[in-house]
């Protein structure tokens, strides 16, 4: 779900296969977006260590954001049309339970740019195994 100012709320539901594997301390869950998301050619990454995920995305756009309850972390998103910019994240609520049979993350954060909130992101993830 994203929430933007004077917007109506916008969801996006995805079911899509993925990898998920354990390594160096933490579950690493990987997919490829599709044109459903609007970032088709992205791989995104969750990295979830700890009370510390991090989500990153690759391809057509480059961006690392840092989630952790009541802390901002700065991060640089940019795209392959040369658009840069810096974006602040705070996340409300990180939580998740992770098994080799899958698991959930429910991960909600504001985003603000340039010191003014943009947006309000909500992520649920359910994982499956095949």
């Amino acid at each position: 779900t994203q929430k933007y100012p004077d917007q109506e709320p916008e969801v996006i539901e995805l079911v899509t296969e993925g990898t998920m594997e354990f390594q160096d301390g933490g579950w690493d869950i990987t997919y490829e977006e599709s044109e459903l998301t609007g970032l088709e050619g992205v791989t995104t990454t969750f990295r979830v260590e700890g009370d510390v995920i991090t989500l990153t995305r690759d391809g057509g756009l480059a961006s690392q954001m840092v989630f952790q309850e009541g802390v901002f972390h700065e991060s640089l998103y940019r795209t392959d049309f040369g658009f840069a910019m810096m974006v602040t994240v705070c996340a409300g609520k990180v939580k998740y339970h992770l098994t080799d049979e899958g698991g959930y993350i429910d991960l909600n954060y504001s985003i603000e740019i340039e010191q003014s909130t943009a947006g309000y992101i909500e992520y649920y993830l359910q994982i499956k195994a095949k």
